[in-house]
């Protein structure tokens, strides 16, 4: 069913449900036999007084149901003695006051037409239901956060359910729902993939916007504006993370984002960002000439990047594993390097194996999974299969010349090899410029 109304917490035109109803199907085709599986929305997380950062979901209730409203939960009950039962979503239940200040909350036919899920049951009565299903299934799975980049030791909303869980029911067995939906959420469906290109081609156009409005002078932030706009006025939910807009030396910090020095003649500017669009985010990185014209320099080290990031991408294909890949490019890289310079057959025949000579210059991975979250879940050291997305990213960045570039683009991975989902971005140096002329004469 496409729904043709918006709803709620949303930017974007609505998703067709049938994204969610199949991942549910996928994440239920994992379970034991008689286990019920329960996912909890994040907190909604205070800044100081009664103010409240910006609401974010749990990307796991939201790869399930598409809802973005807090204080929503997911029951999931394959083998349930009522199919009533058998997959149930709790949402809280709307109240006149509250909604005159916070906005309207969902409906339950509305938390039917955004997930798929028929039974929906208000918050504030949902503790009895659980109690029976839970006490008929022989085992529980509980969501964490199992992400390899997770950096906080801050308790969560799954983090205190699961302590509750098991306060109340100590002698379940319990299971780990992050191991499925780690296997399950790196391969995605051509479902999952049209969101994320709409998230992609939100993007490219914002590139246009930035390319239209560079020149020598501009500070960062005028530009971090310019991509602010372009995603909002295209319905995107705004940038996946936070955007890098790094001129001239600044572009050899990976994670740059105070975005406040001019960008000046000569130089280049590294411009890494994406729009989050129906919950899914595009990941683009384009570096490019202030004033629109690559120097000698500039282009020979730009197309040693580009050389790098095209054999990336046609080395990235099933059966290897992410840490082989990289490896593999690294080779490459070093190659690469030679041949402008920047290392010497010698210095790679010295190398520590350990931390080979590129690292120098390349200090950073190639390639990360991409979805729902901009670093996404997904193996590191299983084979790559088909239905994964992934970035593909080198760069090189010189000390001693103040000169860092990086290019980027989001590939989904086939059965033959993979598709480079944005093929449509000028990526060439020649095609950047040329491209930066088209922008300025429209």
């Amino acid at each position: 069913m496409y729904i043709a109304a918006a709803f709620f917490c949303m930017k974007h035109l609505p998703i067709h449900n049938q994204l969610f109803v199949e991942n549910r199907k996928r994440f239920a085709a994992k379970m034991l036999p008689n286990t019920i599986a329960i996912f909890v929305s994040n907190d909604e997380t205070p800044v100081n007084g009664d103010a409240l950062f910006t609401y974010q979901q749990n990307s796991d209730v939201y790869w399930l149901t598409g809802i973005e409203q807090e204080g929503t939960m997911v029951v999931l009950y394959p083998d349930a003695y009522d199919k009533t039962y058998q997959e149930i979503v709790i949402v809280t239940r709307p109240n006149e006051l509250k909604e005159k200040w916070d906005g309207k909350r969902l409906r339950a036919h509305q938390a039917t037409e955004i997930s798929g899920i028929k039974t929906v049951i208000w918050a504030d009565s949902a503790d009895a239901v659980l109690q029976q299903l839970i006490h008929l299934a022989d085992g529980i799975y509980l969501d964490s956060n199992e992400n390899d980049r997770k950096a906080t030791l801050i308790p969560t909303a799954d983090d205190r359910f699961i302590a509750s869980m098991k306060q109340r029911y100590p002698l379940h067995t319990y299971y780990r729902a992050a191991k499925i939906l780690t296997e399950l959420r790196a391969v995605k469906t051509s479902w999952e993939v049209a969101v994320l290109q709409q998230a992609i081609d939100i993007t490219a156009q914002t590139f246009t916007d930035v390319l239209k409005m560079m020149q020598p002078g501009v500070m960062e932030y005028q530009v971090e504006a310019t991509i602010h706009h372009g995603f909002l006025s295209r319905r995107a939910a705004g940038p996946a993370y936070n955007c890098i807009i790094a001129s001239g030396d600044n572009a050899r910090i990976l994670h740059y984002v105070e975005n406040n020095q001019p960008c000046n003649d000569g130089d280049l500017l590294l411009l890494d960002f994406g729009a989050k669009y129906g919950g899914y985010c595009a990941d683009l990185t384009r570096t490019i000439p202030v004033n629109g014209q690559f120097t000698k320099r500039q282009k020979q080290v730009y197309n040693a990047v580009l050389a790098i990031h095209d054999y990336a991408k046609s080395s990235l294909k099933p059966g290897i594993s992410i840490v082989d890949y990289t490896n593999k490019v690294g080779e490459e890289a070093t190659q690469q390097m030679i041949k402008i310079g920047l290392l010497t057959k010698a210095d790679v025949k010295n190398q520590d194996p350990a931390n080979p000579a590129y690292r120098k210059y390349l200090y950073h991975g190639i390639s990360h999974h991409l979805g729902i979250d901009v670093h996404d879940v997904g193996t590191r050291t299983k084979p790559i299969t088909p239905g994964m997305v992934f970035t593909v990213e080198p760069g090189i960045y010189i000390e001693e010349e103040k000169m860092g570039i990086r290019i980027e683009n989001n590939v989904w991975i086939t059965k033959k090899g993979n598709q480079d989902l944005m093929a449509h971005i000028p990526i060439t140096a020649a095609d950047i410029e040329l491209s930066f002329k088209q922008a300025k004469a429209k």
